[in-house]
């Protein structure tokens, strides 16, 4: 049964630092992509960083670019989610998704192609 599980999540002043963990099972994280997305209250999903598995890629939103560090550990089937400099803006409810078929990072940040997700954890930056 497949299954991602996040957690890391929390309440931060602005300026600082989380990292979140999205913990897989099921399937080998070494040959997928998985995508990092996140929710705010009244706004749609928009996906924030993609980790690849065809030639170890890594992609980032504009908005997060040089805030965010997105990383894998395929012997703990586990892909971390490094924030720094963390802004209100980045309030959110984070999510992990994976799809089965996908192993490259162009144009991942469509939500409805993705089969599973996680529960999300919460992200909050305030002071």
């Amino acid at each position: 049964q497949v299954q991602l599980v996040e957690s890391g999540g929390g309440l931060v002043q602005p300026g600082g630092s989380l990292r979140l963990a999205c913990v897989l099972s099921g399937f080998a994280l070494d040959y997928y992509a998985i995508v990092w997305f996140r929710q705010a209250p009244g706004k749609e999903r928009e996906g924030v960083s993609c980790t690849a598995s065809s030639d170890g890629s890594t992609d980032y939103t504009d908005s997060v670019k040089g805030r965010f560090t997105i990383s894998r550990d395929n012997a703990k089937n586990t892909v971390y989610l490094q924030m720094n400099s963390l802004k209100p803006e980045d309030t959110a409810v984070y999510y992990c998704a994976a799809n089965l078929m996908r192993t490259h990072c162009i144009g991942s940040y469509y939500p409805p192609e993705y089969d599973y997700w996680g529960q999300g954890t919460q992200v909050t930056v305030s002071s």
